[in-house]
């Protein structure tokens, strides 16, 4: 049983904690071709989706050993929310363009604050005060709240144009291209900057996750070891990964409605809350396991990172698959939305300026965390 258990362990590239979730992707199969409950198949669904999302990662980061610092890193910043990109995709298809939004802001609070804030609090219980590089952390802090703002402008404006549908479109597409274009800039000082002493001192601990990091470098193996893959092993991995994402995607998306119904919750709720822990938990749990080892810069690196990821790639590219879809997506987030997120991005900026942390600021990102969560639900 062991030796099964290790051969499954070595395909995957899972721990022991993520293969329990993987008895969820059989199960979501059964009780949507059993036409079960609709919550009971979301449940499952949402769960499968967690070690999937694992596969994924460890899939990445085994393939960008193979291809080279820059080539990987550029994979890493591209697959990182692969799995949130799928499941929002199949949202789209179905009309469910609330939920897509609802999930880019429910994604970027969740990594600000209840991530950051369980990193916080778990590695300052275990070590007293952490410390970290200020100066990277500071960029990428300054760049959140800069894409955070840039994602709330065609928000204000957007009220003021309606009900005129198509210029709102084009304020969304010319804010969307604009945005692409800050991330191609990012990747670019990322590739360039290395003959800076500045750009030396930031490759010694690379943002995990943000464009161009890079990706054999010894505090990333920590959080992602080395599992040994071939190039066709990480492919295998990558493909059966999406693949069932894919179809757990439309189990869940198209349970979201009859839950909804049934119990009396929004359509808002589940994606500010439900889909960003499904898409991101197993990065959620490297950036507190590695915060717990004292790693500090890799742990904001993460929660940091995956923000910036949504802000600067996916939710920009999401509103041309829209467009592709016929179901366009105008970047119109309501105020509270943007209140949130604007003040998430602020206060990790905060966090971040004097190098240094404590178990109290965690905590207090968690209970922010918890307000908004109740507040959003009767919303």
């Amino acid at each position: 049983m062991n030796s099964v258990l290790k051969r499954i362990e070595h395909f995957t590239g899972l721990g022991p904690i993520l293969l329990i979730f993987a008895i969820f992707v059989p199960l979501a199969i059964f009780f949507e071709f059993t036409h079960a409950s609709p919550t009971l198949i979301l449940l499952a669904s949402a769960l499968a989706i967690i070690p999937l999302a694992g596969m994924i990662g460890e899939g990445t980061e085994a393939l960008a050993e193979k291809v080279g610092q820059r080539a990987g890193g550029l994979l890493n910043a591209t697959l990182g929310n692969a799995a949130e990109l799928i499941i929002a995709i199949v949202a789209l298809r179905q009309g469910l363009v609330d939920l897509v939004l609802a999930s880019i802001t429910g994604s970027i609070l969740g990594n600000l604050l209840l991530v950051l804030g369980l990193a916080l609090l778990a590695g300052g219980i275990k070590h007293g005060v952490q410390k970290f590089n200020a100066a990277n952390a500071g960029i990428d802090a300054t760049l959140l709240v800069l894409s955070v703002f840039a994602l709330a402008i065609p928000s204000f404006f957007n009220q003021a144009l309606e009900p005129d549908h198509q210029r709102v479109e084009f304020v969304s597409i010319g804010v969307a291209v604009a945005i692409l274009v800050m991330y191609g800039l990012t990747i670019l000082y990322s590739f360039t900057s290395g003959t800076t002493a500045e750009a030396e001192a930031h490759a010694a601990h690379p943002v995990a996750g943000t464009p161009g990091a890079t990706v054999p470098d010894p505090v990333t193996r920590e959080a992602h070891a080395p599992l040994g893959w071939s190039t066709a092993h990480a492919l295998i991995v990558l493909v059966v990964a999406v693949g069932f994402i894919a179809l757990l995607s439309e189990f869940l998306v198209g349970a979201v409605e009859p839950v909804t119904e049934a119990l009396g919750l929004s359509e808002f709720f589940l994606g500010v809350i439900l889909i960003p822990l499904v898409g991101n938990a197993a990065e959620h749990f490297v950036a507190v396991q590695v915060a717990m080892k004292n790693k500090m810069d890799l742990s904001l690196s993460i929660a940091i990172g995956s923000s910036l990821q949504i802000a600067l790639f996916v939710a920009p590219l999401l509103v041309f698959i829209s467009l592709a879809l016929g179901n366009p997506m105008p970047l119109e987030f309501t105020s509270y939305e943007v209140l949130a997120v604007a003040a998430a991005a602020l206060i990790a900026a905060f966090v971040s300026l004097d190098g240094k942390s404590i178990w109290l600021e965690g905590a207090m990102l968690l209970v922010l965390y918890v307000i908004l969560a109740v507040a959003f639900f009767f919303l």
